[in-house]
């Protein structure tokens, strides 16, 4: 088994805040409705690249295709639950000529998020064979994000880490675990680590491949690391210095223009 370890410093979402985030993007996808087959905002527009295949709108059971401009990725998103005070769960499957994905995410009470949990499988062409397939499972235990964010500079770390996630693959897996405390200036410390190992007969195979490129293979996971950090500051900065009324503006300007299609219409 080998780990890796590094530690960014990242801007916080406090639990309020990411409530009132998820409410206001739970009300706007409700202020939506079915017509034609299409999916239609408040002022009668229709979001882009989406369309209503099956069931009724956002009640289990409703099926929704996606596509996006110059893409041939085929996208279907399955509703399994829709209440906001139990949980939301979608599916969702996207097909492309090399890959075929399946993904499921459930957010436990959504209107007082507790619990996040995502699981998915990956596989490459038919008859490509077990060497191009992986399965993922993650969970976030947001409660217990917080009161670990909550500990004072320089405190410890808590041992149970808040998120976890799992990647399998035939010839190994790696496990992912991150701990958050409190940085000066009310930011968050996020501490990451990774084990790998490999699968039966394959483990000291794998160990040696590690031994012997360790120090590019940690460079690297330092490196992904640290621009997931700057992802998420740029990301969540943009997002929290947005009011109520104008993340409502962007997400219906979002919703009505297709994807990488730079006129803002459907093709």
């Amino acid at each position: 088994m080998t780990s890796f370890h590094h530690s960014v410093v990242v801007r916080p979402l406090e639990p309020g805040r990411l409530r009132e985030l998820i409410g206001i993007l739970c009300d706007f996808a409700e202020s939506t409705r079915a017509g034609g087959g299409q999916v239609l905002l408040e002022d009668g527009r229709p979001v882009a690249g989406v369309r209503l295949l099956k069931g009724r709108h956002l009640r289990p059971g409703a099926r929704y295709g996606i596509t996006a401009a110059d893409s041939t990725e085929r996208t279907v998103v399955l509703v399994r639950e829709w209440r906001r005070t139990d949980a939301i769960a979608v599916e969702q499957l996207s097909v492309t000529a090399d890959l075929t994905a399946r993904m499921a995410l459930r957010l436990s009470s959504p209107d007082r998020p507790r619990l996040v949990e995502a699981e998915g499988k990956l596989r490459g062409p038919e008859g490509s064979g077990a060497l191009h397939r992986g399965t993922g499972r993650a969970r976030l235990d947001l409660a217990a994000w917080w009161a670990a964010a909550g500990l004072p500079p320089g405190a410890p770390p808590v041992t149970r880490a808040p998120m976890t996630a799992r990647l399998g693959h035939r010839l190994g897996e790696a496990r992912l675990r991150l701990r958050p405390r409190r940085a000066d200036g009310g930011l968050w410390q996020v501490d990451v680590s990774v084990t790998v190992r490999g699968r039966w007969l394959l483990r000291p195979v794998v160990a040696v491949a590690l031994a012997v490129a360790g120090g590019r293979v940690r460079q690297g996971f330092r490196s992904a690391v640290e621009r997931a950090a700057d992802g998420w500051n740029k990301e969540i900065g943009e997002l929290l210095a947005l009011d109520p009324d104008e993340l409502r503006a962007e997400l219906a300007k979002q919703s009505a223009e297709h994807p990488h299609d730079d006129a803002g219409r459907p093709p």
